[in-house]
């Protein structure tokens, strides 16, 4: 909210947006927004929202490493929950697809899980393993770590080069 709240609008990207929640708070805000998660459902949820909340947010069913029919290049790219849960080739395709529709100077801000064993599966991303998928793309601007709910967590913000 303090990021949404200071900074002038533009285009936004909300990856896995889910039922459309941040995409939603986004476009109240003056933010022109595109959603995308892989949950058809989640989708269908989001466009129901919308629609209810009179707002205009273009949503799509999609895989994030498969995010071609995307163009244009975003002002702000919000990742809540979304990264931390591909395998390490799949990453590769995201920060890829990151660099191409973040505009320069774009603000990249993601949430993820550090690195702990969920129902027995490996999840999250570390602080440096996150710099290095990054590196060549993004500056680092901002990082906060904590705890939600006893899981290791953060907030990242990196700036396009």
């Amino acid at each position: 909210m303090e990021f949404i709240e200071t900074v002038l609008p533009g285009k936004a990207l909300d990856i896995g947006c889910g039922t459309g929640t941040n995409a939603i708070t986004l476009a109240n805000h003056g933010w022109e927004v595109t959603g995308v998660d892989f949950a058809a459902k989640a989708i269908r949820t989001a466009r129901r929202k919308t629609a209810a909340a009179d707002l205009k947010i273009d949503f799509y069913a999609a895989d994030v490493t498969d995010l071609g029919f995307l163009t244009g290049r975003f002002d702000y790219i919000l990742d809540i929950g979304c990264l931390f849960t591909l395998n390490t080739k799949d990453r590769i395709i995201y920060a890829e697809t990151l660099a191409r529709l973040t505009r320069p100077g774009g603000c990249y801000m993601l949430y993820a899980w550090q690195p702990q064993l969920l129902k027995g599966k490996p999840r999250g991303i570390s602080p440096e393993d996150l710099e290095m998928l990054l590196a060549g793309f993004f500056m680092k601007d901002r990082v906060e770590l904590g705890e939600y709910e006893g899981r290791p967590c953060g907030w990242y913000r990196y700036r396009r080069q």
